[in-house]
């Protein structure tokens, strides 16, 4: 009964499923069949959406895939990343780096005469380009502007040549020859003449001075005097040269300078460059007046002096003494005091009116030059503290020597305008 009872209800249920005719034998379900109706299936439903593919399109154009190898080991796609967590790949890298980073100090190391030349060149050239800008407004082109600018640069060269070299050679020459009677002077003096007497010490310092040891040692001989004398032409020679260059195509140079910056800030670059190289060129120029002032005044003083006192030392030497006090004035703080010393002690060598009027005159030129003249001319070119001038001097005399000194100012001052105009900014908006 009971089975009975179900049988309708199986037949309702079929019929529902609509899975066969009536007094047919449901179907029964393989795979194969399940596979067919799946496909079937997928392919109503691309009919519904629209997207229809091509028959085996997708098998035709791609290889079969096994188990083993996935497709993201095939080649053309990416696979695992590096993993950058690994000791082995961050020694390795590290190493790497300090290697790079060692090879580029030694060549700047070895380049270093050469990166100097280059940098005083610029130097001279920004310092040089407000006067060739001054002669551009008044009718000149900027080619012969630049033409005059260099062969008054020239003629300074070779003036300051003509009145330093024969002057000096003569005095060397005077100085090796008087030697020996300086020694003997020293005779008079008890501890002297009794080290004399004891181990001949005069006799032995005449005995090295007429030897030649002393000019071999301290030059090298004649082979290392020609090279010193050869690489100072070669240095002068390359920094005309390169200002020359530097100056004529400075336009030029800032613009592709410019386009490497992204075009957003390169309006705002522009702008500070351009106030950084003002006041470079002021700087260069406010020096040259500095040193003008203290070479023409020495020259000026000197002349008095040997007029009034007939100092026979400075009366030789006059013209040279004005231009070492000149070019000493360039060096910040130290310059002036130097050349200052050395004339005193040459003064004091014709007699001590000569030394005390010496000291008088660079005691009263040291107050004007620093409360008068600097302040007005350095005025509008940098705007540096005092104390970050004298350690900036100092830092760069101890780097690069005088040309460090020479450039450690304006460089400060290139560096406080960027910290004013971009750096304090942004701390305050931050």
């Amino acid at each position: 009964m009971a089975r009975d009872a179900d049988r309708p209800r199986r037949t309702t249920l079929a019929g529902k499923a609509g899975a066969s005719p009536a007094g047919a034998a449901p179907p029964i379900s393989t795979p194969a069949t399940g596979t067919a109706r799946r496909e079937r299936a997928s392919t109503a439903a691309d009919h519904v959406t629209g997207d229809v593919a091509a028959p085996d399109a997708a098998a035709q154009s791609s290889p079969p895939q096994s188990q083993s190898s996935p497709a993201r080991d095939q080649p053309g796609h990416r696979g695992k990343p590096v993993w950058r967590t690994n000791p082995f790949y961050i020694g390795f890298v590290g190493a790497l780096g300090v290697l790079f980073a060692y090879w580029l100090a030694q060549g700047f190391v070895q380049a270093r005469s050469i990166i100097v030349l280059l940098v005083v060149s610029m130097f001279l050239a920004v310092g040089l380009d407000p006067v060739v800008q001054w002669l551009i407004k008044r009718g000149t082109a900027r080619g012969p502007a630049i033409a005059v600018v260099f062969v008054g640069v020239i003629l300074a060269f070779v003036g300051s040549g003509f009145a330093i070299v024969p002057p000096l050679t003569q005095q060397i020459a005077i100085l090796a020859r008087d030697v020996p009677d300086y020694l003997d002077a020293f005779l008079g003096i008890d501890v002297i003449e009794r080290l004399d007497e004891q181990f001949g010490l005069i006799e032995r310092v005449k005995n090295y001075l007429s030897s030649g040891e002393l000019a071999r040692n301290a030059f090298g001989g004649l082979v290392g005097v020609g090279r010193l004398v050869a690489n100072a032409v070669f240095n002068a020679f390359t920094i005309l040269v390169l200002t020359l260059y530097f100056l004529a195509y400075l336009p030029s140079i800032k613009k592709a300078a410019y386009r490497l910056v992204p075009a957003s800030r390169r309006p705002r670059v522009a702008g500070i460059s351009d106030e950084i190289l003002r006041r470079i060129g002021a700087y260069v120029a406010g020096q040259v007046v500095v040193a003008l002032a203290a070479g023409i005044g020495t020259y000026i003083f000197l002349t008095v002096l040997v007029a009034v006192t007939d100092a026979p030392t400075i009366g030789q030497f006059e013209v040279a003494l004005a231009l070492l006090a000149g070019l000493l004035s360039l060096v910040p703080f130290l310059g002036a005091t130097i050349s200052a010393v050395l004339i005193i002690g040459i003064g004091f060598i014709d007699g001590v009116v000569t030394g005390l009027a010496c000291t008088a005159y660079y005691v009263t030129y040291q107050q004007f030059e620093n409360y008068v003249l600097v302040p007005r001319v350095m005025s509008r070119s940098v705007d540096v503290p005092p104390t970050i001038t004298i350690v900036a001097a100092l830092l760069g005399g101890a780097l690069l020597g005088v040309v460090g000194a020479l450039l450690a100012i304006p460089v400060a001052a290139a560096l406080l305008i960027v910290m004013r105009e971009v750096v304090i900014p942004r701390m305050d908006t931050s």
